[in-house]
């Protein structure tokens, strides 16, 4: 298996992750279980946040999985893209850490930074690698 389909098959994961989370916490909402005893849902707030970072997984994230087809294309991954797919990984899971466990919208956009170079860098990485005629 091309050991970038690794980290693809990572962030898939979180991504699913994030709807288990979404459903769980709107249990008090559409389903009535856990509701609070004013019968409001007492995860609104991480409800919000949890849905936002789900949308967030389907933005950025199309320029990582538009590079890694690109990439697939070319048969052999070299090692340098295989990182920054698992750095793109990594900073998608702190970010999403910080998106629906605190309201630090400084540090959230800190840690976006990660997963944003690490795509522009396969890019770039991508790029030259044709332009000067190798992988």
């Amino acid at each position: 298996m091309n050991p970038l389909l690794y980290p693809m098959t990572a962030h898939i994961a979180l991504a699913a992750v994030l709807y288990v989370l979404l459903t769980a916490v709107r249990a008090p909402t559409v389903w009535g279980i856990g509701r609070a005893p004013d019968g409001s849902n007492p995860w609104a707030q991480v409800e919000r946040r949890i849905s936002a970072n789900l949308s967030n997984q389907f933005e950025w994230p199309i320029f990582f999985y538009a590079a890694c087809l690109v990439l697939l294309q070319f048969g052999a991954v070299p090692a340098v893209q295989v990182w920054l797919a698992w750095l793109f990984v990594v900073g998608r899971v702190a970010h999403s850490l910080v998106h629906v466990l605190t309201s630090n919208v400084r540090l959230r956009g800190l840690v976006f930074t990660i997963n944003f170079l690490a795509v522009l860098a396969m890019w770039g990485w991508l790029v030259a690698a044709q332009v000067g005629g190798a992988q």
